[in-house]
């Protein structure tokens, strides 16, 4: 026969369930809500993940070099003329990209980089998107309006097609934006020969040989009067003068034929684009 429990114990097992129903009777409505509180503490955790997860992980610099140590913004949703940004796996593990005030690699110096030509323009097969034609186009024609009055000028004062004058313009200053158009205010490539030049008259882009010196001008309406010297007053270019101003095409191969640039396809390329734009009606 089992031992019945001793009456001591009985009263102790008794007494410790009597103080816990109590217990749980007092407290019950603090207990509920921090169980509410951490499940709701739970909830917003998951969310959190949720959403991060959709936060698009590309990145882009920021356009001031002078702001370092910035964090930067989400690559917009037309990313077409953007430089490419880092891959999703690889910014989400990085995280944001600081800005810093360094001088970007590889960057040309010269003028006629044309990136701000179609291919059409080059000469080349179509292989663009629409929407980067349409966006090179709208530089383009902005750099026509914003010029096409003083190249009607020099026509009239040196007898220089505007069209010609336009479409240099455009070629060799990548429609105003190269670094000798946007520093030097030369939009016509335009060097400097002279040994003697005083300070602040030309500067060097490339290396130290003396024949990469090019021309600085205080406005771009003085590069494009030196460029209308230039033609004038060099030998090699007098034969163009025996040409209707009408004639682009003869201006544009004779331009190639008497050296201007040093490439094949400059003729071409000039004619494509007075063709492109129009530029002709400017000659009128």
């Amino acid at each position: 026969m089992a031992e019945r429990p001793l009456p001591a114990a009985r009263n102790i097992a008794q007494e410790a369930s009597r103080q816990i129903s109590q217990g749980l009777q007092k407290y019950w409505l603090k207990a509920a809500l921090l169980g509410a509180a951490a499940y709701l503490v739970y909830q917003k955790d998951l969310a959190i993940d949720l959403q991060f997860s959709n936060i698009p992980a590309a990145a882009i610099w920021l356009a001031d070099p002078a702001e370092e140590s910035l964090t930067v913004a989400a690559r917009p949703a037309n990313v077409s003329l953007l430089e490419p940004g880092p891959s999703p796996a690889r910014a989400q593990k990085a995280g944001p990209i600081p800005v810093r005030n360094e001088k970007p690699a590889n960057v040309s110096n010269l003028a006629n980089t044309y990136s701000n030509l179609t291919n059409e323009n080059k000469g080349l097969g179509g292989s663009e998107s629409e929407a980067l034609k349409v966006e090179k186009r709208r530089k383009q024609l902005q750099y026509v309006r914003r010029f096409s009055k003083v190249a009607q000028t020099e026509m009239e004062k040196f007898g220089i097609p505007a069209s010609i004058t336009l479409a240099q313009g455009l070629l060799e200053s990548n429609v105003g934006e190269s670094k000798l158009a946007t520093h030097n205010n030369n939009h016509f490539g335009i060097k400097c020969f002279s040994r003697t030049c005083k300070k602040g008259h030309c500067s060097n882009f490339t290396d130290d040989s003396h024949k990469d010196f090019f021309r600085k001008y205080k406005s771009a309406w003085e590069s494009y009067r030196a460029h209308s010297l230039l033609l004038q007053r060099n030998s090699r270019y007098n034969s163009l003068f025996n040409l209707k101003h009408t004639d682009y095409k003869g201006w544009s191969y004779g331009l190639k034929k008497a050296g201007y640039a040093t490439d094949k396809q400059y003729g071409d390329k000039l004619i494509n684009l007075i063709e492109d734009l129009g530029l002709h009606d400017y000659d009128q």
